[in-house]
């Protein structure tokens, strides 16, 4: 069964260590388990342009509550942290088998761990072997330093690939909601991969392999008008599904959040959703669409808006 995992991105940079505290406090209160970090986490956000910073707070965290780590599921990734600052994602760290564990040892140390329980290949880097990549990914496993490895960003027949390759991937991480770009546009963010049909195809028809989701509610464009949608979504789809999606959340009292949040985890195949939260109310609001149960009439409706 899917769970909402707490997106921990901007830890450290924009949410200040209290708040940070506050909310994975609140968030296993309610139940969560799995919180979602990457080595270069927030670089953009920090004077050193360097990331490193949710990390370390998580491990501070940890460190403060005896017991917390016996009750949380860590998720961290390699591969997109800058060598060079002043061009950032354009001078990402990428996945040679010697950046990687130098990558896993960094963040087990900001963690204060000893594993961590998903390891994530954060971006594709084609400039390295696919062979010497997903190697050293099922070392890792072997081990024991991660529990289960995953790719984000990156291609399903790449993932497929590095599965036969003993990666030992059972994770895909990428971009999705229920608002939809339009097919081959670009994202402001270069660096994001979109979930296609053939991308859900792929996860429902691979035993063992699950479907994270990053961007779920499009940094807050659902109800809010402060915060347009990008230009890739401008079609007339997407007046649809907004138009459908403020009806089914009018019918059933809930926020339109909580309707795509449990469009998510019902979903075929079943996605699950990361979830970012900069106050303990808004993080309240996202962890009870849990409790949103759509029937399939419901779904129906809503999947047939396109």
């Amino acid at each position: 069964m899917t769970e909402i995992v707490l997106g921990a991105m901007l830890f450290g940079t924009r949410i200040g260590e209290r708040d940070s505290f506050a909310l994975l406090d609140r968030f296993v209160e309610l139940g969560g388990r799995w919180i979602d970090t990457a080595n270069n986490y927030a670089f953009w956000e920090h004077p050193s342009g360097l990331g490193g910073h949710s990390e370390q707070v998580i491990g501070r965290w940890l460190a403060a509550r005896p017991g917390m780590r016996e009750r949380v599921l860590i998720s961290t990734k390699c591969g997109a942290e800058p060598t060079d600052p002043a061009r950032g994602l354009e001078a990402m760290e990428g996945l040679a088998a010697p950046t990687i564990r130098q990558a896993v040892t960094g963040s087990l140390r900001r963690l204060g761990v000893d594993h961590v329980d998903m390891y994530w290949a954060h971006v594709e880097d084609r400039s390295v072997p696919l062979a010497e990549t997903a190697g050293v990914f099922g070392e890792l496993l072997r081990e024991g330093l991660t529990r289960r490895t995953g790719a984000s960003n990156t291609p399903a027949w790449r993932v497929e690939q590095a599965r036969a390759l003993g990666s030992g991937w059972s994770a895909l991480q990428l971009r999705h909601s229920y608002a939809q770009p339009r097919p081959g546009a670009a994202l402001e963010s270069w660096s994001h991969r979109q979930v296609f049909p053939e991308t859900l195809d792929y996860v429902r028809s691979t035993p063992g392999l699950d479907l994270w989701a990053y961007s779920t509610l499009i940094n807050g464009a659902y109800g809010r008008a402060d915060r347009p949608l990008e230009e890739a979504y401008d079609h007339p789809g997407t007046a649809r599904r907004l138009a459908l999606l403020s009806e089914v959340a009018g019918e059933l009292g809930v926020s339109q959040n909580q309707v795509v949040l449990s469009w998510l985890l019902g979903g075929d195949p079943e996605v699950w959703p990361i979830v970012g939260a900069s106050t303990v109310e808004r993080l309240d609001e996202v962890m009870a669409a849990r409790d949103v149960k759509l029937d399939p009439a419901v779904r129906e409706r809503l999947d047939a808006a396109n």
